[in-house]
């Protein structure tokens, strides 16, 4: 089976499988039916998941998340996910950034950020500097830019492969932020190239075994996950993510193998 059981989703995020429930009720996430009636949660359903916790973690009332959710979902054009804008708390207010444009789904007002504008006159100076930089300086920005803005981390870390194709942990980012995007195809592509420089990158190779999952090629999504634990046999998550495949080809020994494994480790 592709995607996460909600046991798991709970498990990974640190909620219980009541909150998970609750978010699927709310109409948030679009979880897919396994065989036996279970609802798998995709890499994109953990993504939002994530956020909401964020928020709610920033003491905003989860009452308050659901309804903001709801109304941004209203909000958005029609076949724009909550996914695709970036979702935060500042202070106790929801704010939605989307490229220059931000405001509040609860209230549906545009923000101006007059705080951020006198920032970015005083970094004017850094900025240019980063401009002449090297490849480490770009990576390092996308790194401080990786949540606050994902996509301007996503330029940060093409301008760094642009100086230098050659650093691999670019790629792996890069690659989580277009995977988070939905564009798991590219999200391969950079996470292939990671693995051509580090082979055993425990963590490009995973994240490979995800995007193909989630691109329907379950047999070179076996070997992403093998490889994976050939570099670490205590990769708990690709233990699990191979039993399911497994499952599904119907390879029961190997399923339940890897699901014992899984098991001792997470408990361990």
């Amino acid at each position: 089976m592709s995607g996460y059981g909600a046991q798991e989703v709970a498990k990974m995020l640190g909620l219980s499988l009541g909150q998970v429930r609750a978010w699927v009720r709310a109409g948030f996430l679009e979880p897919e039916r396994g065989p036996r009636g279970e609802l798998r949660f995709s890499f994109q359903d953990l993504v939002l998941l994530r956020t909401a916790k964020g928020l709610i973690s920033a003491r905003i009332p989860p009452r308050r998340v659901r309804g903001a959710l709801r109304k941004l979902k209203e909000q958005l054009p029609e076949g724009r996910p909550l996914r695709a804008v970036h979702i935060r708390a500042e202070g106790d207010r929801i704010v939605v950034g989307d490229g220059d444009a931000q405001w509040s789904p609860e209230s549906g007002q545009v923000l101006f950020d007059f705080g951020a504008r006198e920032l970015a006159r005083k970094v004017t100076p850094l900025q240019l500097k980063a401009h002449d930089g090297d490849a480490g300086d770009w990576y390092e920005r996308g790194c401080d830019l990786d949540e606050s803005a994902p996509d301007r981390a996503q330029e940060a870390y093409r301008r760094a492969l642009e100086l230098d194709p050659d650093l691999a942990d670019a790629h792996v980012n890069l690659g989580r932020l277009l995977h988070e995007d939905g564009d798991a195809r590219a999200a391969a592509e950079h996470y292939r190239s990671a693995i051509e420089l580090q082979p055993e990158s425990v963590i490009a190779l995973f994240n490979l075994g995800v995007a193909l999952e989630d691109l329907r090629m379950p047999d070179e999504a076996i070997l992403a996950y093998r490889t994976a634990l050939a570099a670490d046999a205590g990769c708990a998550d690709a233990h699990y993510n191979l039993a399911h495949l497994y499952e599904t080809r119907g390879d029961a020994a190997a399923a339940l193998r890897h699901l014992r494994t899984y098991r001792k480790l997470v408990l361990a």
